[in-house]
């Protein structure tokens, strides 16, 4: 299993906009193969920085998962919305494996 972390750089005058892509992938991420950990929009601190967050089996099916999503309805409106309304300004993703397992459940 890995996670992909997205950091976004965005427009902090259109958080709102974020927020709205952020749902629509809260639809489309799972419907095409992720489980989506969350959308995370600034609260606090920096107003430009946020994530998105979610796992997957390994990077051959985070392949197949991208291409299911870009052929996806609203994956493809969602990318679409995201250029006309440019209120992301930057996107790193990167990929990570848990390395604490085993660990304790919390209680």
């Amino acid at each position: 299993m890995i996670t992909c972390f997205i950091r976004y750089e965005i427009d902090p005058f259109k958080k709102a906009a974020f927020e709205t892509y952020a749902r629509n992938w809260g639809q489309a991420i799972p419907r095409c193969g992720a489980s989506l950990i969350g959308y995370f929009a600034p609260h606090e601190g920096s107003a430009t920085t946020a994530y998105g967050v979610y796992t997957i089996g390994s990077l051959a099916d985070y392949e197949a998962y991208r291409a299911r999503l870009a052929a996806d309805p609203l994956g493809r409106e969602n990318y679409r919305f995201a250029q006309a309304e440019r209120f992301i300004r930057r996107e790193d993703r990167i990929f990570l494996k848990l390395a604490s397992a085993p660990h304790a459940d919390p209680v």
